[in-house]
């Protein structure tokens, strides 16, 4: 199938942030597909796909299906794998790696079956350099200002059913390309722009992060308000596709037309630790938003009791252990007297792990929608403003 025309793509994302990337999908013009633990199939022209890695603010990488058939097994693999458009993806000198995970299947071995597939893929395209090790090909792919230089082919091979699909992304999406100093427990890019998205905060009303660290969650509230597009710093492994250059560039011309000279409304970041708030305003100026985010540094029992109405987004500890959780108490509690007492017209939208620390605030909580982060299952949580 060669890369132009209609394709069918897939936004994978973190579980549990499926239907906030088919929202994006769907503000973008694109028509959400099937949906499935981890990401959203969608169809999707060159132009739109481009779109989708530069806009996609919640997903972790975007692949496009090459190709799908049955294969049980090596000389049927071959013969199908010889088929594919190679030369539509690859070019000559290119280094390839084959991500192959197998269940089920008659074809089990994953290096043999990458193997068979660098022969068919190296046949139609000369000088591949094939990458082997899963650490090598993260470490090629990440380059910087420059497009990375592994090519990734996601091989997915269950019940002798066999999908291969190019991966468009490159580095991971969270990899915005401003966050160079972080505090303790940084969150992922992706993850705090969910967690905005997922508020529904209205950009023209104000945003408080009373717990920011390194200030990821105010910056992607910024990017958002600004309407910026989060791709627009970065490489993207697509635009070494043939013809797809031009598209990126016109793709990247028409985002800094739209965006915003200011956020419409007042954005703020505040923590205790002087350090992160240091890091949150390098990361700021990285992101281009250094004039819309203004940083506080001190303790959340000390932040401005403002009455007008806001939103307060924020990711506090989560005290994995007992005795972590028996100290967070009182921070909790804190968060709480925030919202009740001194802003009762605000609403609170936050990560939570333990719902006996969610019980400290004394508030009533929705939930938005389960993840992990770090490797600990979470929950997004929201205390709508009291009437």
């Amino acid at each position: 199938m060669p890369l132009t025309g209609q394709l069918t793509a897939f936004a994978s994302t973190a579980p549990g942030l499926e239907s906030i990337v088919a929202g994006e999908l769907s503000g973008l013009g694109i028509v959400p597909g099937r949906t499935e633990s981890g990401g959203v199939e969608f169809a999707s022209t060159p132009a739109e796909l481009v779109r989708t890695l530069l806009w996609l603010r919640a997903a972790s990488r975007v692949t496009v299906r090459l190709g799908a058939f049955h294969a049980r097994s090596f000389a049927e693999l071959e013969r199908h794998a010889a088929k594919i458009a190679w030369s539509d993806l690859l070019t000559p000198g290119t280094a390839v790696h084959f991500r192959v995970t197998s269940k089920k299947s008659r074809l089990y071995h994953q290096d043999a079956i990458a193997e068979r597939l660098e022969r068919a893929a190296g046949a139609a395209v000369s000088r591949l350099e094939t990458v082997r090790a899963p650490l090598a090909a993260e470490a090629m792919e990440d380059a910087g200002d420059d497009v990375p230089t592994v090519q990734r082919i996601v091989v997915r091979v269950m019940r002798d059913e066999v999908t291969l699909s190019a991966d468009a992304s490159g580095a991971l999406l969270h990899r915005r390309g401003y966050r160079l100093a972080v505090a303790k427990a940084p969150l992922r890019e992706t993850l705090a722009a969910a967690l905005v998205l997922a508020s529904g905060w209205h950009c023209d009303v104000p945003l408080l992060d009373p717990l920011c660290g390194s200030g990821t969650i105010a910056i992607e509230a910024a990017m958002i308000a600004r309407r910026i597009a989060p791709g627009r710093n970065r490489r993207f492994r697509a635009e070494a596709w043939p013809g797809y250059a031009a598209a990126f560039d016109a793709a990247r011309e028409d985002a800094l037309r739209g965006e915003l000279p200011r956020a419409p409304a007042p954005i703020a970041g505040r923590d205790r630790d002087a350090g992160a708030i240091e890091a949150a305003r390098s990361n700021a100026a990285r992101a281009g938003v250094s004039d819309d985010v203004h940083w506080e540094c001190g303790a959340i029992s000390a932040t401005s009791p403002d009455d007008v109405p806001g939103s307060l987004v924020t990711n506090p500890p989560y005290g994995s252990r007992i005795g972590e959780r028996a100290a967070l108490r009182d921070l909790y509690a804190a968060i709480g007297h925030l919202i009740r007492d001194r802003r009762p017209h605000s609403s609170l939208t936050m990560l939570s792990a333990d719902r006996v620390l969610e019980g400290q605030t004394g508030l009533a909580f929705d939930e938005l929608f389960r993840t992990t982060n770090g490797g600990i299952p979470v929950r997004a949580v929201c205390a709508p403003p009291r009437s």
